[in-house]
C-alpha cells in the first residue's frame, strides 16, 4: 500500500501547483493527477453539477488504487469535501483549510482578503472558516475571469492586469494585508494580482500548505514510500484533446509534463444532499 500513487484532482491545470508542491516535498511519491478539463470550468457551475463530477473523478482515482486522494480544486472542495470523506476510506485532503491556517497566522491587522471562483466565494467555505477568528475581518471578491486566462494560457497580458484591477481595488481599498487565493489556478497569475495589490500585502496560496497536510496525513498513517521507491507520475485528463492539456502545462509550468492520458469518467448514483 505505502507504494501506491496518491490522487489528485482539479478542474482543470490549476491543481499542477499543488502537484508539484508535493512532489517537491515527498519526491519519492507517485502521483496520478487527474484534470476535468471536459467540464472545466468549475466555479460557474451549479453546486449539484460541481458535486457529481467531482465524486466520478475521484471514484476514478480510487480505481486506479492510490493510497490517498487530494482535491485540488477549491470550488470541488467546498461542493464535495464531506461528502468525500464518508464515502471512501482513504484520507482525503483538500485545500481550504490549509489557506486558512496560514492567513490567520501570517496577517497583522487582522483585515483578510479572499479571492475565488463564483462558487468558492458563494458557498462561504473560507468567510465561515476565516470568521471563526473574531479578531478578523473578512473580504471576498469573486474573480471569475482569472481561470479563463490561466486556462487559455494568458498570464500577464494587458487584459489581464485590467481584470485584475477590477477584481481586486476594493480589496486594496479595504486596507486587507493577507490575499487568501482561494483557487489553485491563481499562483499562475501571482506576478499580477502582488502587482497590484502591492508590497505590503501577503499572498497566500495553498499548494506548498497542501502539500504539509499530506505529509502529515503520510507520517501519521504509516503510508509513506520507502526510501527504494521508484515514484511514477501520471497525467490525465477528461476532455476531447490531451494535447491541449500537454500544451497548456508546458506554457506553465515548463516541460515536465511529457505524457497526459484521456480517461472517461461514468454516471455515478449520488447520496442524497444533506440539509
Amino acid at each position: 500500500m505505502n507504494e501506491a500513487p496518491i490522487g489528485i484532482f482539479d478542474s482543470g491545470v490549476g491543481g499542477l501547483t499543488v502537484a508539484r508542491a508535493i512532489s517537491a516535498q515527498l519526491p519519492r511519491e507517485s502521483l496520478v493527477y487527474i484534470g476535468d478539463t471536459a467540464h472545466s470550468p468549475y466555479g460557474p457551475k451549479p453546486i449539484a453539477d460541481v458535486r457529481r463530477y467531482s465524486l466520478e473523478i475521484l471514484d476514478t482515482l480510487l480505481d486506479q488504487g492510490v493510497k490517498m486522494l487530494v482535491i485540488a480544486c477549491n470550488t470541488a472542495s467546498a461542493a464535495m469535501l464531506r461528502d468525500a470523506r464518508e464515502r471512501y476510506d482513504v484520507p482525503v485532503i483538500e485545500v481550504i483549510g490549509p489557506a486558512v491556517r496560514t492567513a490567520m497566522s501570517t496577517t497583522r491587522n487582522g483585515r483578510v482578503g479572499v479571492i475565488g471562483t463564483t462558487g468558492t466565494i458563494g458557498s462561504r467555505a473560507y468567510q465561515d472558516m476565516l470568521e471563526v477568528n473574531e479578531r478578523l475581518t473578512v473580504f471576498a471578491q469573486a474573480c471569475p475571469r482569472f481561470v479563463e486566462f490561466v486556462e487559455a494560457g494568458v498570464t500577464g497580458s494587458p487584459e489581464v492586469l485590467a481584470v485584475a484591477e477590477e477584481y481586486l481595488s476594493p480589496l486594496r481599498h479595504a486596507g486587507v494585508d493577507t490575499l487568501v487565493l482561494g483557487c489553485t489556478h491563481y499562483p499562475f497569475l501571482e506576478g499580477v494580482i502582488s502587482y497590484v495589490m502591492g508590497p505590503d500585502v501577503s499572498l497566500v496560496s495553498s499548494d506548498n500548505e497542501t502539500a504539509k497536510d499530506v505529509y502529515r496525513q503520510l507520517v501519521s498513517r504509516d503510508l509513506l514510500a520507502g526510501a527504494d521507491a521508484s515514484p511514477q507520475h501520471v497525467y490525465e485528463a477528461t476532455g476531447a484533446s490531451a494535447d491541449e492539456f500537454v500544451n497548456l502545462a508546458h506554457r506553465l509550468m515548463g516541460r515536465e509534463i511529457r505524457n497526459v492520458q484521456l480517461v472517461q469518467t461514468g454516471a455515478i448514483e449520488l447520496p442524497p444532499t444533506r440539509p
